[in-house]
């Protein structure tokens, strides 16, 4: 049954025998979790994430429950990722001077949106925040992509030029 679950996790991995994924095997002197095991928690976390995402489309009409479970779900699909790379180079990597203002966008949104929710109670508000977050969390998610951010940015200059000449 062990060697089953073994030749199991090598084709999920891609593994050869005793050869582990170079990507997953960076981070396991910080985890004690095995690199099956970190790949399920990423797969578990990012899926409850957008889950929640999609669920949060049902209750769009009540934007408090709305902004709750939105965020809820943000936090649970990009958390997932410190999984597979771990929460110190996750840390890292968005901190990085290419992201350093995405995050700290995204994060005072999340925040935010919580707040007039949970404390203020106001859909307006809550909305405005949601709104920003989403647009913040697309910024911050182009970072990752090469020459992304700069190709969006063109395409926004470039239909929302108001130049007749």
């Amino acid at each position: 049954m062990m060697d089953k679950l073994r030749r199991f996790q090598q084709s999920l991995l891609g593994e050869e025998e005793d050869h582990e994924d170079e990507f997953l095997v960076e981070s396991s002197g910080y985890s004690s979790l095995s690199p099956l095991q970190r790949l399920y928690a990423f797969a578990i976390c990012l899926v409850a994430g957008l889950a929640f995402m999609l669920l949060s489309l049902i209750v769009f009409a009540r934007p408090i429950k709305f902004a709750v479970m939105f965020s809820f779900g943000n936090l649970l699909a990009i958390g997932s990722t410190a999984f597979l790379i771990g929460p110190i180079q996750q840390t890292r990597m968005m901190l990085d001077p290419v992201r350093i203002y995405a995050t700290f966008v995204y994060i005072i949104t999340v925040i935010l949106a919580l707040f007039c929710a949970l404390l203020i109670h106001s859909k307006v508000l809550t909305l405005i925040a949601m709104f920003i977050e989403i647009c913040a969390l697309i910024w911050y998610s182009l970072s990752y992509v090469p020459f992304a951010r700069r190709m969006v940015s063109e395409l926004l200059i470039s239909c929302c030029d108001t130049d007749l000449s």
